[in-house]
């Protein structure tokens, strides 16, 4: 049959123009889909062999050839699948399908792909072939279908045309001659340089690595001349030779049985694919069947990435379809407080677009991520159950991701609540809300907690010594997420959290009410001395009042009860949002020597009066680890207390 020069289907010259200028994100993606159509030329062949074994033609050797020509500026992809024939070529390479094209156009031109199965977007040779144009200026294609003598070649620049005619090959499959464009065959940037050697392996470890038939390329190498007792013989010319090398390792770990791979096996898995260099925490390998089908392969890894509390920290899981890598990180399949886990998940069930780039919104993708969320948090529920030490390992590194999905994500408290851990006033160990509700003592209604910036500082807290003395257990915060948290959760197992720094405690025992009742009478015999200090603090507190929390202190600053906390206005004014701010109360001890000082000198309406009132409020700010407003004028008013304590 005598060379013809044909024109493209109007629908497929628009399809190029978009495959060539809008539909990748990456160029590089090209070599991906050669490699997986090849793959399904393959597949074709082995299956339609099963019946017809003559189609083999003695060639069972399936393989994939990869070859470079840097003078010629060729690279060649080659393989001995099913192969096409004159017809099949014109039908799959001038058109895209049979039928729909315009509309399937359409809504591709509106980037919002028509939703087909896997099975008819991976693999469908007129799709992802034309991705060879965006590297290059011309496309040869020689290929020959199994049980059929003649070959065909077809050609085409990707300007509207194509030619096809007759040729020769030699066995059975399908060779795609690219010849590169100026731009990616002296690419400055040895990624994009698509005629280095080492560039291809890269891509193909990358993409294409699960292939299941191996994908060969030629490397040269020099040997040099050795003597009969096999030493080399020195100032001998190298000799070139060529080495074929298989670039990917075509069986995923995944899709093995677990009880066939080792510990070791998982963790250089692990090692090799996410770039860490420590055994991961965790490993979670696991096979559905049913209304969706996928395999998941997750993993907590050891310690944090160092970046991993920051905004530039990557989250997300690698995605496969049937073996070929999609996407890179995917942060649609987990909520961020699980950002910490790592893994693949490989499903022919995942709906893509014609790029294979972009994963569609649909419904077995949502279904595959409520199920991988279920597993993780039950794997870290029986850690926390099974094995504690390990727990708190993880808890160390990633607890804080897990404190903030309680006020990021106002669905996750019944998820999240059980798997919280605090250090606590009862020890050095670190304590369940479970564990403190169960070691609650008689009489005791709310769950105490404390912030500050560590241990040193909350155990100094004035208001921790009545709690002591009861022998209340008090929850440590240390961490900034913690308050905001636990304010989310608002209670657990119906015990209201209750901070130590605001409003009342809430003590009920019989002597609490006693002490409370005589503070009441106590204030009210000192109401203009509460409210001169109120005055000359002005809108500094919002009340002064006597406390009946205070042992041994003399003062201390807590907040109101509605409202952000001291510690949150804290947090806040570091990351500049200054807007909120806590609602301050001066309480004071009336049992302190300095409280009967205050009296007298108000009594007598002494100038130092202010003088003191000024310095224990300073001295409330500095307990709660805040800085005092004019650090030189209250050096200078404790100085002159000095100088008249020792005058």
């Amino acid at each position: 049959m005598e060379k013809q020069v044909r024109e493209f289907q109007a629908e497929t010259k628009q399809l190029l123009n978009l495959m060539v200028h809008s539909i990748y994100t990456n160029r590089e993606i090209f070599l991906r889909e050669l490699i997986s159509n090849a793959s399904d030329a393959i597949d074709k062949i082995r299956f339609q062999s099963l019946t017809n074994v003559e189609l083999l033609e003695g060639d069972s050797e399936f393989q994939i050839f990869l070859e470079v020509d840097e003078t010629n500026h060729t690279l060649t992809i080659s393989d001995n699948g099913i192969g096409m024939t004159y017809d099949e070529v014109v039908e799959n390479i001038g058109t895209i399908a049979k039928s729909g094209t315009k509309a399937f156009l359409e809504k591709m031109q509106t980037q919002a792909a028509e939703k087909q199965s896997v099975a008819e977007l991976i693999g469908q040779f007129g799709v992802g072939f034309y991705s060879a144009f965006m590297v290059a200026d011309q496309v040869t294609l020689i290929t020959r279908a199994a049980g059929v003598d003649k070959a065909v070649k077809w050609e085409s620049t990707g300007d509207g045309t194509y030619s096809i005619e007759e040729t020769e090959r030699s066995g059975r499959g399908t060779t795609i001659i690219l010849k590169l464009n100026e731009e990616y065959r002296n690419a400055e940037k040895p990624e994009e340089n698509f005629l280095n050697r080492y560039t291809l392996q890269n891509l193909v470890k990358k993409y294409s690595n699960y292939i299941r038939y191996p994908i060969k390329l030629n490397f040269p190498k020099e040997v040099k001349p050795v003597d009969e007792n096999g030493k080399e013989i020195e100032g001998a010319t190298p000799a070139q030779t060529i080495e074929t090398r298989v670039l990917n390792s075509m069986t995923p770990l995944w899709t093995k049985n677990k009880s066939e791979i080792t510990a070791e096996e998982y963790q250089e898995f692990y090692k090799s694919v996410f770039y860490d260099w420590t055994e991961p925490l965790e490993i979670m390998h696991t096979k559905v069947e049913g209304v969706v089908e996928y395999t998941a392969l997750l993993f907590i890894p050891g310690h944090a990435p160092f970046d991993f509390y920051t905004r530039e920290y990557q989250q997300g899981i690698k995605l496969y379809c049937r073996n070929v890598f999609i996407m890179d990180n995917c942060q649609d399949l987990l909520p961020e407080y699980l950002k910490f886990v790592r893994g693949i998940v490989d499903s022919s069930d995942f709906s893509l677009n014609i790029s294979r780039e972009i994963l569609q919104q649909d419904k077995q993708l949502k279904l595959i991520g409520k199920n991988l969320e279920k597993s993780v948090l039950k794997n870290l529920e029986n850690l926390l159950n099974n094995d504690r030490a390990k727990y708190e390992k993880f808890w160390n590194e990633f607890g804080k991701a897990i404190k903030s999905g309680l006020y990021l994500n106002v669905q996750a408290k019944e998820k999240l609540q059980n798997l919280l851990l605090f250090p606590s006033s009862k020890g050095e160990g670190l304590v369940t809300l479970d564990e403190y509700i169960k070691r609650m003592p008689e009489g005791q209604t709310e769950i105490y907690y404390a912030a500050a910036k560590d241990k040193n500082a909350v155990e100094r807290l004035p208001q921790m010594e009545v709690l002591r003395e009861k022998g209340y257990e008090v929850l440590y915060f240390f961490d900034r997420v913690d308050e905001f948290a636990i304010e989310s959760l608002h209670e657990y197992q119906g015990k209201h959290f209750k901070s130590i720094s605001r409003g009342d405690l809430n003590l009920n025992s019989d002597q609490d009410q006693e002490a409370k009742k005589a503070t009441e009478e106590l204030r009210k015999e000192n109401e203009p001395l509460l409210k001169a200090i109120k005055d000359r603090l002005g809108n500094k507190v919002v009340e002064v009042k006597l406390s009946n929390r205070l042992k041994s202190s003399a003062v201390c600053l807590v907040s109101g009860e509605d409202g952000i906390s001291l510690q949150m206005e804290q947090i806040l004014a570091e990351l500049d949002q200054t807007v909120l701010k806590a609602a301050r109360i001066l309480e004071i001890n009336p049992n302190h020597p300095i409280f009967k000082t205050l009296q007298n000198l108000h009594q007598a309406g002494s100038e130092k009066f202010g003088d003191y009132v000024d310095l224990l409020y300073g001295q409330a700010l500095l307990i709660e680890g805040l800085s005092v407003e004019d650090p030189l004028d209250f050096s200078n008013k404790v100085a002159n207390l000095m100088v008249q304590a020792v005058g």
